[in-house]
C-alpha cells in the first residue's frame, strides 16, 4: 500500500445498486460503443439514448470529445494518453452503474486491453461492446469533423486507423455495420439485444 492509498477507506452506500435498480425498474449496465472516428458510435448512443429516455430509462452518454472538454483535458492523444482517458471513463462508467443507470459510451478506444480493463472493472453482465463497424474508406469519405483531411496532411498526429493502430474487437456482445444499416435500424436491433437480455 503507498502514501496516496493507505490512509483512504472505503465507505458502503447507504442506497444499493440493487436498490437503485428496483427503483428505476432495468438493470444499470455499460454499452461501450467502440469503432473508428465517424463510423457512427455518437450518432447511434445518442439515438439510443433518446429511445431509452422515452421509456422513462435513467440513461445517459458519454462522448468523447465531450468528456475532453473537462474530465480529460489534460490528457492528449499518444497511447499513454489514449489508455488514461480510458480508464478514467471506465471508472466513471462503474460510478453510473451503482447508481443504477445506463451509460452508453462512445469513444474510439483503440486498445483491445483498454477495452478489457474497463470491462473487467465490473461484473460479468455489466459491459456490453459494441462494435460500430464501418470501413475506413466510408469514414473519410464522412469525415464530418475534417479531421481526416488533417490526419493524411500530417497537421494531426496519432490518428486512428491513419498514423495510430485500431485494433477491432475480437468478441463484441454486438456488431453494427452502419455501412449497410441506418441508426433509426441500428438502435432498433440494440432494443432488441437488450430486451433479449432482460437489461431493460
Amino acid at each position: 500500500m503507498n502514501e496516496k492509498t493507505e490512509n483512504i477507506v472505503w465507505h458502503e452506500t447507504a442506497v444499493t445498486k440493487q436498490e437503485r435498480r428496483k427503483k428505476n425498474g432495468h438493470q444499470s449496465f455499460i454499452l461501450w460503443f467502440t469503432g473508428l472516428s465517424a463510423s457512427g458510435k455518437s450518432s447511434v448512443a445518442n439515438a439510443l439514448s433518446h429511445s431509452l429516455f422515452q421509456q422513462g430509462k435513467q440513461v445517459y452518454v458519454l462522448d468523447g470529445d465531450n468528456v475532453r472538454h473537462g474530465l480529460n483535458h489534460d490528457l492528449g492523444f499518444k497511447e499513454e494518453d489514449r489508455k488514461e482517458n480510458i480508464r478514467r471513463i471506465g471508472e466513471v462508467s462503474k460510478l453510473f452503474i451503482d447508481s443504477g443507470q445506463i451509460v452508453l459510451t462512445a469513444f474510439i478506444s483503440p486498445y483491445r486491453e483498454d477495452r478489457v480493463l474497463v470491462r473487467n472493472l465490473v461484473e460479468t453482465d455489466e459491459f456490453i461492446e459494441v462494435y460500430v463497424h464501418c470501413s475506413l474508406e466510408e469514414c473519410e469519405k464522412r469525415d464530418p469533423k475534417g479531421l481526416y483531411k488533417k490526419a493524411r496532411k500530417e497537421e494531426i498526429t496519432h490518428f486512428t486507423g491513419i498514423s495510430a493502430p485500431y485494433e477491432e474487437p475480437e468478441k463484441p456482445e454486438v456488431v453494427l455495420d452502419t455501412e449497410k444499416h441506418s441508426i433509426e435500424e441500428c438502435v432498433e436491433y440494440l432494443l432488441t439485444v437488450l430486451n433479449q437480455k432482460q437489461l431493460i
